[in-house]
């Protein structure tokens, strides 16, 4: 929460829905629940959709702006996005200044009816008047305005009670699991906390229990909270942490006083890596140096300093698994205005989250998206920097920036990243803009040559490429057990532990060339982004798979338009000094689609399957990433038909599309165990890309659909279990979809009191999902309105909306 806006500003929930705000007429209640998720949203009483909050105005100006109408939310700030203002002065509300009073003391405390809220006589002053409900003990006409505050006066003892009292299962999380009596006693601002009011219900208190835990976090001993803030609308109150908070969480910035911290990595649990340590690329002169001076200028931070060879090879690469480090990433020149001397600045970058604290490959295209969408163009910028340099560096865009990763790649996203920074940052207006591009385009052609195009990941046959990254030895980032299974046989045939099995299969004393063929498999699972999964078990590195294939048909269009468009249809490569042309990028591209056609395609199931170039043969795995071809552009309008009308039901469940069908995942037993990336989970990529491909071929309507699954999933598990929002989902479930049981567990579950980032591209997904859902959607969704129920209840002429009537 780092914006600062000044507290008597006028203030709109920075969201796309207005009328889910708490600031509109509301009728007040004792106990907050009234106002849950689950009761009717009020629309403003003016019907034209806006709504305000009135924070900390001046008492002579509240009756000019009670009824302002807005036309531009995007004219206001969050009125929560800092501490000042989201809690209000840090002394005793009663000591404040005469013109804090009149705010927070107008129309002192009167005792309403305990049938109603507001006297009969002011009634006709609201155009829309709710039905009656059971009045506050200390309430007032702003009460009913929907602007009433709270007075925490101790907030470490009211964290204390609400845990003890809530938290019966002891996880610092309340949520629907809690058998707490799911009520608390809080003070009203108005009456300086002597009177109070009951807080109710699994949401409501897991939102107090937020609030508390970030004041607690800046130091207040005492706040203001407004009642707004406890029974938001879950819709706004998830839109607007991912815009205002999860996004700041999650963004890095290298620098000399935090390089140590970032270098630090808890996947790896070896002696050598208790030491910061970073690598930097050879012939990366001035990085070295500004990474030696972050050393001299604090000795205490232990921080060691390492070149890279010119020629990375993966026996160099597992030399140094034992003493791991972070990637240095690119970085920009700067004066420092306080000395007038050079430095070095990195731009900035997203993690993922959780244990995830790198930059990532195809994550960071998924999380520029939502940073675009959030008006975050710098960050989503500095991620297409830092792949450019990675690229020019270490020779392809990374699994991620440690140096365990240097021989793996992850899918290729870089020339519609760029196109969307591009577009974003003033397009073909602006020159700066045009530069970018074409640096960016450059250096994805020499990705698209270099690594998907040369062998072993092209195969030379079929002209298709495959996920078949170098490497040796065992993967250091997982689990020390998380291969036990596998070299418990091996190491019973060479008479010693696993460890001891470890450490000679690293070293190369032991041979076992079975072991290196599932290892190949193993590294290629991970280059593909999707491990682990049945589909890819002991076979990836064989597969021309139709992701990666339609991404570089895409990659293969985009270059193409490129060259036409910006270099006059004749492009020199500065890499190869080669000339290329449009045409000949989009017959690569017809070529490679007709491949695919041949080899690939199956209209009788409608899907589109991997080809093993191993045996020649397709495969029958029926994967939600048939749906890339259509996000490509690559299927024809006949084949998207086909699979509307016969993939997409075998893969749509309750909360929208699942990774794999639950026949091609096959049965589960102790010796076969659930896969992170198979039935029943689905996975925020596999959303993001059938939205936007079905929508390319006019299923518009089957987006939406699958959209609101997706989103009232995440919106239920929000509000249910403490503002969660995890890294992937069991689609399959209602009640806690959250839980996965398969390997590694789910990031983004393990907080204590308030989650601070969500999961990068999941928060995407939220922002990007909203996108297609009405004004009637939304409200559904803020009520946490299944999706069967809410598609039964639409009018007929509505459900060609949800894609019902194709």
């Amino acid at each position: 929460m780092s914006e600062n806006h000044n507290s008597s500003t006028i203030s709109s929930s920075s969201h796309v829905n207005p009328t889910f705000t708490f600031n509109s007429v509301v009728d007040s209640d004792d106990d907050i629940n009234n106002n849950s998720p689950n009761d009717d949203i009020i629309d403003d009483p003016d019907n034209n959709n806006n709504s305000i909050s009135l924070q900390a105005a001046p008492m002579n100006e509240l009756h000019k702006i009670r009824h302002r109408r807005m036309s531009l939310l995007t004219d206001f700030n969050d009125p929560f996005s800092s501490a000042e203002v989201y809690y209000g002065p840090q002394k005793n509300p009663v000591k404040r200044t005469n013109s804090s009073k009149k705010l927070h003391f107008r129309n002192k405390s009167r005792t309403m009816s305990v049938f109603g809220n507001v006297s009969d006589f002011k009634k006709g002053a609201l155009k829309h008047y709710p039905i009656k409900r059971r009045g506050s003990e200390d309430d007032t006409y702003s009460s009913s305005q929907g602007d009433r505050q709270f007075f925490i006066e101790d907030v470490d003892s009211t964290l204390e009670e609400l845990l003890g009292n809530e938290d019966t299962d002891s996880n610092f999380q309340i949520t629907i699991e809690d058998r707490g009596p799911k009520v608390l006693k809080v003070g009203t601002a108005n009456s300086g906390g002597y009177k109070f009011i009951n807080v109710r219900g699994t949401y409501n208190l897991s939102n107090l229990l937020q609030e508390l835990t970030i004041a607690q976090s800046f130091g207040r001993h005492q706040i203001f909270l407004d009642e707004a803030r406890i029974n938001e609308n879950p819709v706004n109150r998830l839109t607007r942490l991912i815009t205002h908070q999860f996004w700041n969480s999650l963004t890095r910035k290298v620098d000399l006083d935090n390089v140590a911290q970032i270098a630090m990595d808890e996947k790896i649990d070896t002696p050598g890596a208790k030491i910061p340590r970073i690598y930097v690329p050879y012939g990366c002169e001035d990085q070295y140096a500004f990474y030696i001076e972050a050393v001299q200028k604090n000795p205490s931070i232990k921080l060691e300093v390492e070149y890279l060879p010119k020629k990375i090879t993966p026996e160099y690469v597992k030399s140094i698994n034992e003493i791991p480090g972070l990637l240095a990433l690119a970085m920009e020149k700067h004066i420092d205005p306080s000395t007038g001397e050079k430095t070095l600045i990195s731009y900035p970058y997203c993690v993922p989250g959780g244990r995830f604290n790198e930059l990532y490959g195809w994550d960071s295209y998924l999380i520029a998206l939502g940073l675009l969408e959030s008006n975050k163009v710098d960050v989503a910028r500095g991620m297409v920097e830092h792949f450019i340099f990675e690229i020019e560096h270490y020779g392809k865009i990374l699994n991620a920036n440690r140096s365990y990763y240097l021989c793996r790649s992850q899918p290729p996203f870089l020339t519609d990243m760029a196109l969307a920074v591009f577009e974003k940052i003033g397009g073909k207006s602006n020159p700066s803009a045009i530069r970018f591009l074409k640096k960016s385009f450059a250096t994805a052609i020499k990705e698209y040559k270099t690594v998907w195009m040369a062998e072993p990941r092209l195969d030379p046959i079929t002209g298709l490429s495959r996920y078949h990254p170098d490497g040796l030895g065992i993967p250091p980032e997982t689990e020390p057990e998380h291969f036990d299974a596998i070299l418990t046989p091996y190491a019973k045939k060479h008479n010693v532990t696993i460890p001891e099995f470890r450490d000679l299969y690293n070293d190369g004393t032991i041979k076992e060339p079975a072991l290196d063929e599932f290892f190949l498999h193993d590294r290629a699972v991970r280059e593909s982004g999707h491990d682990t999964t049945y589909r890819f078990e002991g076979v990836c590195a064989y597969l021309a798979t139709i992701d990666l294939n339609s991404l570089l048909y895409k990659y293969e269009i985009d270059i193409a338009d490129f060259v036409e468009e910006f270099f006059d249809n004749k492009y020199v490569d500065p890499f190869d000094g080669t000339t290329t042309d449009s045409q000949y990028w989009r017959a690569a591209a017809g070529k490679r689609k007709n491949t695919i056609n041949k080899l690939m395609w199956d209209k009788e199931s409608g899907f589109f399957y991997d080809y093993n170039t191993q045996v020649r043969q397709r495969t029958s795995y029926e994967s939600a990433t048939t749906f890339w071809a259509l996000w490509a552009g690559m299927a024809t309008q006949e084949q998207a038909d086909i699979m509307v009308a016969k993939a997409l039901p075998r893969l749509e469940v309750l909360g929208g599309l699942v990774a794999c069908t639950e026949e091609s995942r096959g049965p589960l037993s102790v010796t076969r165990p659930s896969r992170q990336w198979d039935y029943p989970f689905g996975w925020a990529p596999h959303q993001i890309l059938a939205w936007d491909g079905l929508c390319r071929y006019g299923y518009t309507g089957i987006a939406t659909r699958l959209s609101y699954r997706w989103l009232y999933m995440m919106t239920k598990a929000f509000v249910d279990y403490n503002g969660i929002v995890v890294e992937k989902y069991d689609v399959t479930r209602g009640t806690d979809p959250h839980r996965v049981d398969a390997e590694y567990g789910n990031q983004g579950a393990d907080f204590k009191g308030v989650a601070r980032e969500g999961f990068g591209w999941v928060n995407t997904s939220y922002l990007l999902g909203l996108k297609y859902q009405n004004l009637h959607a939304r409200r559904a969704l803020g009520s946490c309105i299944p999706p069967v129920p809410f598609f039964n209840r639409l009018k007929p002429e509505e459900r060609r909306n949800y894609g019902f009537e194709y």
